[in-house]
């Protein structure tokens, strides 16, 4: 039996009520724990709108989402945001972090929304994610005075608060300049390796899908290739 940590089965995606627009066709997919998986594919493929579902920040038209053996189709909102908060953690594009915060502060608000005050052991994790990221000397930077490979990479510790078992990245460079967008994929390695994180990453740029072990590519809401390296 295979061990997927997630799966989507039939899962289709349509929008619009008069004029109907098909994002997703009845994908089927499973990512194994601790697999290092890449979504490629061009702007309105589906890519972004399939990580979505799959981090349960949108429901699916037709077909369910199963995280950790369990399925997501009827779960409530409330039910669902707990899910997140436990199991997920997400990288974007654009960091999205709190300006009037420090680093660890920002790191830190994940475990306060499912806990409220951060104690003792709360901050001495955020302090060792910072480690592992390599942000330690700048812990108490407010997010407006680091660069944004520093920001990216603090959005990346504030991913990991909770220890989650995914971590759903969309297009987690594409505001950063190749040497930065290398050193935030050996991080994303770093974590992979060490802490057996599971990554789906959305990206455009067929140099970061190849640093991957399996690289699915979306087409017009279907799956067009599916290579396992």
């Amino acid at each position: 039996m295979d061990n997927f940590v997630v799966e989507v089965k039939g899962v289709s995606k349509v929008y619009g009520k008069t004029i109907k627009t098909v994002a997703l066709h009845e994908l089927n997919l499973g990512f194994k724990t601790g697999s290092f998986n890449a979504i490629i594919g061009e702007s309105g493929s589906g890519k972004s709108t399939l990580l979505n579902i799959i981090g349960t920040l949108d429901r699916p038209t037709k077909g369910e989402v199963i995280i950790n053996g369990v399925s997501t189709r009827n779960m409530s909102k409330g039910r669902l945001a707990d899910l997140r908060n436990e199991t997920l953690g997400f990288v974007f594009q654009f960091h999205y972090l709190l300006p009037e915060f420090t680093a660890l502060e920002n790191v830190l608000m994940p475990y306060r929304v499912a806990h409220g005050k951060a104690d003792k052991e709360s901050q001495k994790r955020a302090r060792e994610i910072l480690n592992l990221v390599g942000l330690e000397k700048v812990e108490n930077n407010l997010a407006t005075n680091m660069s944004g490979g520093q920001q990216q990479r603090t959005a990346i510790a504030r991913a990991l608060m909770n220890k989650p078992k995914i971590i759903l990245a969309d297009e987690p460079t594409g505001n950063l300049d190749s040497q930065t967008t290398d050193s935030i994929y050996q991080l994303f390695r770093k974590i992979n390796q060490e802490l057996g994180t599971t990554f789906v990453i959305i990206t455009h740029d067929r140099r970061v899908a190849e640093k991957a072990d399996r690289i699915v590519e979306i087409l017009d809401g279907r799956v067009s290739l599916d290579i396992i390296k």
